[in-house]
């Protein structure tokens, strides 16, 4: 008679990943933020042991975390953050509308794909800020000529990302839904769009880091609200704890945007990876 002893091969296996987990979710992301606001300190320390630079003293940790605080009590974190938030989302909106069917358009039709190939190159390399002149002829609101910058600057992407994911796709997909009798519509809701969503949300992923970054300059124009006005202001005031609390929101904010986009990237994802 033989003795079956149960073995557990799999458990240091199990561990291992576990902890491997553990570091890339929690460690790596906490190494990361703490060599950042290292980095942030020491330099606020070298602005204010030196007297050339002490004027910016309130850019160091404690007056900009200590501003941050009293301004999220007092509500003008939020008084800025609205304007942008609608105005980004206002920019997005038409680039998403215009931009998905020419990517579609782009990706499908050779002929449309050359013809556009180099104005649409051309028009890509310019800076959107340079639409400002234009862009304020064009509109009679200061906001609605952001919301244009905004469009033109993250349009691209989109387009872009889409053409790239419809030029992937097998041409016999389309094949047999045609042979199955599927309508235009049908084909868009049933292939296009589900094969092409990792390559939308991406498109649209880039296409709000360009936005965010295009606000803050466009809403030195004639505006009186939102962060790049908040930031213009407390640089004419020498508030300087002030701007560095709202670079500080800036940024968190569209950390917190890419990381959302970035969750529905890994959910329509056919693949997962680490």
């Amino acid at each position: 008679m033989s003795l079956i002893i149960p073995t557990t091969q799999q458990t240091p296996a199990s561990s291992s990943n576990v902890i491997r987990h553990f570091g890339l979710s929690i460690v790596a992301p906490l190494c990361g933020l703490s060599l950042l606001f290292g980095l942030w300190a020491l330099a606020g320390f070298i602005l204010v042991r030196n007297p050339a630079t002490a004027t910016f003293a309130g850019f160091a940790p404690a007056p900009t975390l200590t501003r941050l605080w009293t301004m999220l009590l007092d509500g003008s974190i939020w008084r800025a953050v609205a304007p942008s938030v609608v105005r980004v989302a206002s920019g997005l909106g038409f680039a998403i509308v215009i931009g998905a069917p020419v990517g579609v358009l782009t990706g499908q039709s050779r002929f449309f794909r050359e013809a556009t190939h180099i104005p649409f190159q051309l028009l890509r390399m310019v800076s959107p800020l340079a639409w400002m002149p234009i862009a304020i002829l064009m509109f009679a609101s200061w906001d609605g000529a952001i919301v244009f910058l905004i469009a033109a600057a993250s349009i691209w992407p989109i387009i872009f990302a889409v053409a790239n994911g419809l030029k992937k796709l097998d041409p016999d997909w389309f094949k047999v839904a045609h042979n199955l009798g599927a309508s235009p519509w049908h084909v868009l809701t049933a292939v296009i769009v589900p094969a092409t969503a990792q390559d939308f949300l991406t498109g649209i992923r880039l296409a709000v880091g360009v936005a965010w970054i295009v606000l803050v300059p466009a809403e030195y124009l004639g505006v009186t609200s939102g962060l790049g006005y908040a930031i213009n202001d407390a640089r004419d005031t020498l508030e300087y704890d002030r701007l560095a609390a709202f670079v500080l929101v800036i940024g968190v904010i569209g950390f917190l945007f890419d990381g959302l986009l970035l969750a529905l990237i890994q959910r329509v994802s056919w693949t997962h990876r680490d």
